[in-house]
């Protein structure tokens, strides 16, 4: 089938190249020359594993291709893909001018049939005002649906190859006969093709991602209710896990969620559900616990060292949001990080990936680290960000003889509180008893 993607932001990429890896011919659309010229070459914008080899299998063999030039990739295109970004707006709904104007150019390029599919996370209508646009600049007969992605950074493309479910919203057989021919591939081994109306898979995204954000803020809620009562949170995080109502994903405490999608998504949710007029409670106090929760590493440093950190040196171990990927978008340790520089404090950071994400962000107001032990020297403090496996099992005999003390704040729970008091760490976490320090310096 030939398939036109339009975006080569993340969604965009990762899909045109899976597609392309079961024998279609996809052409990946872009404004941005410079960056088209680079996939081209194999050169990959974001970190992603096993999506450099995907694409470059792809590219080689015929089925994957890159343009700047819209119209040549729609025209013999069976199915068109809207992926390009939906930035919130400054009312934290999604902006969907360049989703409307990718629909305008599809109408202007169509000289056939064509599904249209929108494959940005977009809010409920966005179908029909997509239908608009393209409608208004030709008189092609054209059939736009909704397919939203579910795919995780740092495992998207097992996602895309083996879904637990693709959700598309058609309202012609056209359209879902496209989609399923499309997906077939994908789907050998049963794993469901959800067909159902289009605003009903477009809530489906913006549900998901929402009820797994609040998962997150119910556990960082209930990790503070712990600290303020000596229970341990990993222990009622499996008490509740083995539930099997409630299942044991997303209910790991931490720092705050961040990223593209869920700090978005949920913004996007919450504007939806008040311009419709229904209850957004649940919505906004999933956002205020997550905002609370980035502040929380960072207060607890100040609580331990005090308001003014002028002279201090903290290491950072993680920037990412997650590990797997190079995003520091929402990322908690943005938050962090900033606090530190306004107090006067030095830091020195590592991330096996994100370093040059960092340096965008942070330029030279902080020192970067290529071994996560070189940040450590001289160090007040580590603060730990990201669950990097290599973070997982260091070496805590170096880490004690590089710092000037041996303090760690883990904002993802990596170590078991009595084993760091056994290697001589004042330890600090989520959810759990501190370790290695005086009753007036526990925070």
């Amino acid at each position: 089938m030939n398939v036109a993607v339009v975006g080569t932001g993340y969604v965009g990429l990762v899909a045109g190249a899976c597609l392309a890896e079961t024998g279609n011919r996809v052409v990946c659309v872009d404004i941005d020359r410079e960056k088209v010229e680079a996939l081209r070459r194999g050169e990959i914008p974001i970190y992603e594993p096993g999506l450099e080899e995907l694409v470059k299998r792809n590219v080689e063999a015929g089925r994957l291709s890159f343009t700047t030039d819209l119209a040549s990739a729609v025209k013999p295109a069976r199915v068109a893909f809207i992926a390009v970004g939906t930035p919130p707006d400054e009312d934290g709904s999604a902006d969907l001018q360049h989703v409307l104007a990718v629909a305008r150019d599809i109408g202007r390029a169509m000289e056939k049939e064509t599904v249209v599919v929108t494959k940005s996370t977009v809010p409920v209508g966005t179908a029909q005002r997509v239908r608009e646009a393209v409608e208004a600049e030709t008189a092609v007969p054209v059939h736009v649906c909704s397919n939203p992605e579910f795919l995780k950074e740092g495992a998207a493309v097992d996602d895309f190859m083996k879904p637990d479910r693709v959700v598309v919203g058609v309202d012609h057989p056209a359209a879902e006969e496209a989609l399923r021919e499309l997906y077939a591939p994908f789907l050998r081994t049963g794993n469901a093709l959800m067909v159902m109306d289009i605003p009903s898979a477009e809530i489906t995204k913006y549900a998901a991602n929402a009820m797994l954000a609040t998962r997150i803020s119910f556990m960082n809620a209930i990790a503070g209710l712990c600290e303020r009562t000596g229970a341990d949170v990993d222990k009622v995080r499996q008490g509740i896990g083995s539930d099997a109502r409630i299942g044991s994903a997303f209910l790991f405490p931490g720092a705050g969620y961040g990223g593209s999608c869920f700090p978005k998504d949920v913004k996007a949710l919450i504007r939806t559900s008040r311009e419709l007029g229904a209850p957004s409670a649940i919505l906004e106090a999933v956002e205020a616990v997550n905002e609370a929760q980035k502040q929380l590493l960072l207060s607890r440093v100040v609580r331990r060292f005090g308001g003014d950190l002028s002279g201090r040196t903290f290491a950072v171990w993680g920037l990412a949001f997650k590990p797997n990927t190079d995003d520091m978008r929402e990322a908690p340790s943005r938050v962090t990080i900033e606090g530190l520089l306004e107090r006067g404090a030095k830091v020195v950071a590592h991330d096996p990936e994100a370093i040059h994400e960092a340096r965008r962000v942070f330029g030279d107001r902080i020192a970067y680290s290529k071994r996560e032990y070189d940040s450590l020297d001289g160090a007040d403090a580590l603060i730990i960000h990201t669950e990097w496996l290599p973070y997982r099992r260091p070496d805590f005999a170096e880490m004690k003889s590089r710092m000037a003390q041996p303090i760690l704040f883990d904002g993802r729970n990596l170590y078991a509180p009595a084993m760091m008091a056994g290697h001589g760490f004042e330890y600090y976490s989520i959810g759990r008893p501190v370790v290695g320090a005086s009753s007036s310096a526990e925070v």
